[in-house]
Formats: structure tokens, C-alpha cells, sequence
């Protein structure tokens, strides 16, 4: 939606009918080029302007001094974004798939979007000792990407782990 000139997406809302006096909703937004958020209530009645957003198919090629460089899955137009837009760039390996949002009127990229969970490989994280599985202490690890994660102290170099890169933290081990 358009808000004073910007574009915000609606995190969260609650429509609340008072015993006395107009409802109103009362809104968490979030701005999509900076990224704060901001809690604004909408009396009843009030217009807002719709923007219209696409999800585009992109496929990760490399990382340059000029930015992250995609192709699109179908026209493979390629095209390249800055660090800022991507919600995990530490996650990215070459060949990923992503969704590139973008604002139709403006055809302007808004943010581009991983999966929720990406498979990367261990590189290195210090050898694990056999039975120590059942405390919940965590070490780092450090994935093919060149990111560093917590896991579990069973894991082991060489193996694939899925992230969840909502959080950017371990989810499981993939066998």
C-alpha cells in the first residue's frame, strides 16, 4: 500500500470495535525500501491506495564490486541489485533461486526474497565429541557461503545443514 509517498507492506493488524465511538484498525507497517516499522491506526471509512507488486523468478549468478547480478528464469534477462535489498545475502550461492519483488507501475525491484530454508554445506566448525547430544549447546560453523551459523555440537564438517533464512539460524540436518 502507498502511505505518505512510500510503499509499506502490512506486517500485522487489528480491527477494533470500541462500545463507544467508530472502529478503527490499528496496523503494523513496514517500509519496503528502508525497512523500519511503524504502527499507524486507519479510522473507519478511510481510503488507502493499493499498489500493485510482482513476484518475479530470478536465478543467482555471481557477486561484483557492482552488486548481486541475477537472471531472470524465463526471459533470462540479467540484472543486477544491491546488497540492501536482499533479505539474507549471506545465504546466496551461485545458481540459487530467488523472488525479486517488484513495484509494477514503477518497475523498480523492491526486495528480493530467498527461500524460507536454503541447503549449504559445512566448511569447517571444530570436530564434535562422540555423546555430547544431549544438552542444547550450540557452536559456530562456518557454511560454503562464508557465513557463520550456531548448530548443534553433533554436526561435523563436510555435512549439509538447512537454514532458515527468516531467522538465519539452523533448522535441521539434511540426510
Amino acid at each position: 500500500m502507498e502511505l505518505n509517498n512510500e510503499l509499506y507492506t502490512i506486517v500485522e493488524f487489528q480491527h477494533v470495535k470500541p462500545g463507544k465511538g467508530g472502529a478503527f484498525v490499528r496496523t503494523k507497517l513496514k517500509n519496503l525500501k528502508s525497512g523500519k516499522v511503524l504502527q499507524h491506526t486507519f479510522n473507519a471509512g478511510h481510503k488507502i491506495n493499493v499498489a500493485r507488486v510482482e513476484r518475479r523468478p530470478y536465478q543467482f549468478l555471481y557477486k561484483d564490486d557492482m552488486g548481486y547480478h541475477f537472471m531472470h528464469a524465463s526471459t533470462f534477462e540479467q540484472m543486477s541489485i544491491e546488497e540492501g535489498l536482499i533479505n539474507a545475502p549471506e545465504f546466496l550461492k551461485e545458481g540459487q533461486d530467488v523472488e525479486i519483488v517488484y513495484h509494477a507501475d514503477s518497475e523498480t525491484p523492491l526486495n528480493c526474497e530467498l527461500p524460507p530454508f536454503v541447503e549449504l554445506e559445512i566448511t569447517y566448525t571444530e570436530p564434535g565429541v562422540k555423546g555430547d547430544t544431549a544438552t542444547n549447546t550450540l557452536k559456530a560453523a562456518t557454511l560454503e557461503t562464508g557465513a557463520v551459523v550456531n548448530v548443534p555440537l553433533f554436526i561435523d564438517t563436510g555435512e549439509v545443514i538447512k537454514i532458515d533464512t527468516r531467522t538465519k539460524s539452523y533448522a535441521e540436518r539434511v540426510k
